[in-house]
């Protein structure tokens, strides 16, 4: 798609306030394809002024015009299913057939799930002698990421839309140019002007000013818990709501009863998925010391196969920050039987889909998120050795667990701290609440509990 060079705020695309451009890079090739505004504080306050006088509107559109609004939104997704695959090979560098499956399928899938929740969600419940009304939070300050663009936006916007509120989007500004394709399916799905509102630029700029803003109700975040501790911090001051999906470290705990084979090859197959920058990924592959050597052996036979399926990392920095990690692991003592620093190819933002054995909990391989292709393999010596490996992170977001009987997989994985667990896997639900505990993040996204998010509770006595 061709680049805007204005921002799409109150139903149209505007100049933008200043000059300032960001240049959109394929990293796969490093060819500049595009340039999109560098959004400044009046740019967002432009914006969120927009979305604050659409904003009585749209909260008092009856749920059934929002549903009808976001099965539009969807349709137009589905229309341009295509395009939206191609725009995220090109700016992110994903395979086109994952593009396709993953990056256009699942906001297809979220936005259509918004659009019956919608129309079904009881906003109004009788408790004793109150009667309880759910009503948008107001005005929604959307801060997205580049590594699942598409997903991301359609994960924070459609439940705010479907909740009443209006919306300001800053997405990543790696990623931009998804970000507008998704304005113009909003504007084609007939969403009313001012609802959505899209703010492109950097983060320190127009992410800050959005977060910072005294007419924003609500800031959901997707990225860093680094930068999360800032916006919560910063949303504390004004006593405003947070939705944070941050960092993860996520285990895959193989049990002993588990068939191995199968377990190891998915999990690799998780980890070497969108170039390893999934902030989900289980990273961390626990087995039982009886098998760890068979384990390893058939690690590094399933992710040789990755070598020239996967794409690039997102950026220059992202491969350098990746590369650094495997030359900590090799520092730290780590045995390297896949992978490692030096670049597979001489132009491209590529790293080499990298396996670490010998991994010690306290490396910091073990401890950090990589958010690359790199995944680490640690023994333990029973249950409760795995448990508490598992559990020895900061980070809480998801997890996985193998046994030949799914009840022995069930009971280890409600044991574990973290916000979604796959049993033997389980596949991806677009209604499940997704989240994590501890430094994981705060609140949930997609499903009831998505939409729950962007509610505010009043209580009537009678």
């Amino acid at each position: 798609m061709k680049a805007h060079d204005g921002m799409y705020i109150d139903g149209a695309w505007r100049p933008a306030d200043g000059r300032d451009t960001i240049e959109v890079v394929n990293p796969a090739d490093e060819q500049v394809i595009g340039q999109v505004p560098a959004g400044t504080a009046l740019d967002v306050d432009s914006a969120v002024r927009a979305a604050r006088a659409a904003l009585p509107g749209w909260a008092a559109t009856p749920p059934a015009e929002r549903a009808a609004r976001l099965a539009a939104l969807r349709d137009v997704l589905v229309a341009r299913k295509d395009e939206i695959a191609e725009t995220v090979t090109a700016e992110l560098g994903s395979p086109l057939k994952f593009s396709q499956a993953v990056h256009a399928g699942a906001p297809i899938a979220v936005a259509g799930s918004y659009a019956e929740l919608a129309a079904t969600h009881s906003f109004e419940e009788k408790v004793g002698n109150s009667v309880v009304h759910h009503e948008p939070v107001g005005v929604v300050g959307a801060i997205t990421p580049w590594n699942y663009p598409l997903h991301q936006i359609v994960a924070k916007v459609a439940p705010a839309l479907a909740a009443g509120c209006t919306v300001v989007l800053k997405p990543a500004e790696d990623t931009p140019l998804t970000a507008q394709l998704f304005a113009e399916a909003v504007h084609e799905a007939g969403v009313p002007a001012g609802v959505f509102n899209l703010v492109t630029g950097l983060g320190p700029v127009a992410g800050q000013a959005l977060a910072e803003h005294p007419g924003v109700d609500l800031v959901s975040f997707t990225g860093s818990t680094a930068v999360g501790r800032r916006i919560g911090a910063t949303a504390g001051a004004a006593v405003k709501k947070v939705a944070l999906e941050l960092g993860g470290k996520s285990a895959n705990v193989i049990l002993p009863s588990a068939d191995l084979a199968k377990a190891v090859n998915v999990g690799v197959a998780n980890v070497m998925s969108n170039s390893g920058q999934t902030c989900s990924a289980w990273t961390r592959m626990l087995v039982h010391r009886d098998q760890y050597d068979e384990a390893v052996g058939l690690v590094a036979e399933a992710a040789a196969k990755y070598g020239d399926r996967i794409g690039p990392v997102v950026n220059a920095k992202q491969r350098e920050r990746v590369r650094g990690y495997i030359e900590k692991g090799v520092t730290e003592g780590a045995r390297l039987v896949a992978g490692g620093p030096e670049a597979p190819r001489e132009q491209g933002y590529f790293v080499s889909p990298t396996v670490f054995a010998d991994v010690r909990e306290d490396m910091t391989i073990a401890q950090e998120e990589i958010f690359g292709p790199v995944l680490s393999l640690l023994r333990y010596e029973d249950e409760d050795d795995a448990l508490r490996i598992a559990n020895g992170t900061v980070y809480g977001l998801a997890g996985a667990v193998w046994a030949g009987d799914e009840a022995e997989a069930v009971a280890f994985a409600r044991r574990m701290d973290t916000g979604q667990v796959d049993i033997n896997g389980g596949r991806f639900n677009p209604l499940a609440p997704f989240g994590g505990y501890k430094q994981s993040g705060v609140g949930r996204e997609l499903g009831a509990h998505g939409l729950a998010e962007y509610l505010q509770t009043k209580s009537l006595q009678f």
